[in-house]
């Protein structure tokens, strides 16, 4: 590579750096340090064999791991011990906004499960939710980033489905926009949870779900989100691609697509970053956004996942921009609101350029 290729490509990576950015999928559980990780641990008897943390790298971040959809699951029942306490939730939390900001991520959406911060540990889930948005309100004065909260509920655990719904409802005044459905989609129907997501949209919540996000989950799942359960946007849905009509569903509704390539790749969703149907979508003038998902378990920034779009997928940077558009209009906020951030990020936008 010549010099001046490569002096290209690192001014590439700084505008890319320096690009406001939105995040609309980004799971609080997947946002850890490791570094905190390691001393909760050890300062609160987490049960671990080691506290270092190169020990505990391959417990909760992909490292090596052949891809595979179940595997990555794991990584999060492994973290649920790591919540032992009111100040470890509060500085899990304010680090996940912290660590956005420093990314220059000025909207972010960070959605998190009651159920895995409170359960082992005998927290009620109000406590959990109440310390989370504490946390993200402080972060936010500090940081100058907007956040909003999003709770996750996960398919293997319906019989908390009803009481999560209820909280996010209840917390609708102190920041909770939305409710997600999550989880293992390859084993566990969105049966359950129909007339709950339908019944907190009444309330005033939008819905988002993950939905034809692995390898075995089929586009009618993605068509299901969409027309049964009633969501706003629908995360990944990366096999959505499978089935024409609901390609022409998604497309003719304009549902927003919360999609992430690392994690897509680290799952098995595809074999392959040219095989991603991120610009296939956004050809077809579906909405689609770009997102970290996991941040800590997959090791990687909102900045290197714009990097991924545009050199392993493909995405020119004025199309960036243009998906960068795409998630400040599909922002859970109310109308007035949306429009003002829709137009400062034009405006931000609009004085980035570079060579293509």
């Amino acid at each position: 590579m010549s010099n001046s290729v490569t002096l290209k490509r690192q001014d590439f990576i700084t505008t890319l750096k320096t690009l406001p950015k939105i995040d609309l999928h980004r799971h609080l559980e997947g946002s850890l340090r490791l570094s905190t990780l390691s001393e909760i641990a050890s300062q609160h008897g987490v049960d671990m064999k080691n506290y270092d943390m190169e020990e505990l790298r391959p417990l909760v971040q992909v490292v090596n791991d052949e891809p595979n959809f179940q595997e990555f699951l794991a990584k999060f029942a492994v973290l649920r011990k790591f919540y032992s306490s009111r100040e470890a939730i509060l500085r899990i939390a304010y680090e996940a906004i912290a660590d956005a900001a420093l990314d220059n991520v000025h909207y972010l959406e960070l959605r998190f499960n009651p159920v895995a911060l409170a359960y082992h540990q005998g927290f009620s889930f109000e406590e959990v939710t109440d310390w989370v948005i504490e946390a993200v309100n402080k972060a936010q004065r500090d940081l100058n980033i907007q956040a909003r909260l999003i709770i996750q509920m996960g398919r293997h655990e319906p019989h908390f489905a009803e009481q999560l719904t209820e909280l996010a409802v209840a917390r609708q005044h102190k920041g909770i926009v939305a409710i997600d459905l999550a989880g293992d989609e390859e084993h566990f129907s969105a049966g359950k949870f129909i007339d709950l997501m339908r019944w907190a949209k009444e309330q005033g919540l939008h819905i988002t779900a993950h939905a034809g996000e692995c390898k075995n989950c089929p586009a009618f799942n993605v068509h299901e989100a969409v027309e049964v359960i009633h969501a706003d946007r629908i995360g990944h849905g990366v096999h959505a691609m499978e089935d024409l009509a609901v390609v022409d569903l998604i497309q003719r509704k304009k549902i927003p697509l919360e999609m992430c390539p690392t994690s897509n790749l680290q799952t098995g969703s595809i074999t392959g970053l040219s095989q991603h149907p991120l610009l296939s979508f956004h050809r077809l003038g579906i909405p689609v956004t770009i997102n970290t998902d996991d941040p800590s378990i997959s090791n990687i920034t909102l900045t290197d996942e714009y990097l991924v779009a545009c050199q392993g997928i493909g995405v020119t940077f004025s199309t960036l921009k243009e998906m960068i558009l795409n998630a400040a209009r599909a922002a859970f906020l109310p109308p007035k609101e949306r429009k003002k951030l829709v137009d400062w990020f034009k405006t931000a936008l609009n004085s980035f350029s570079v060579w293509e």
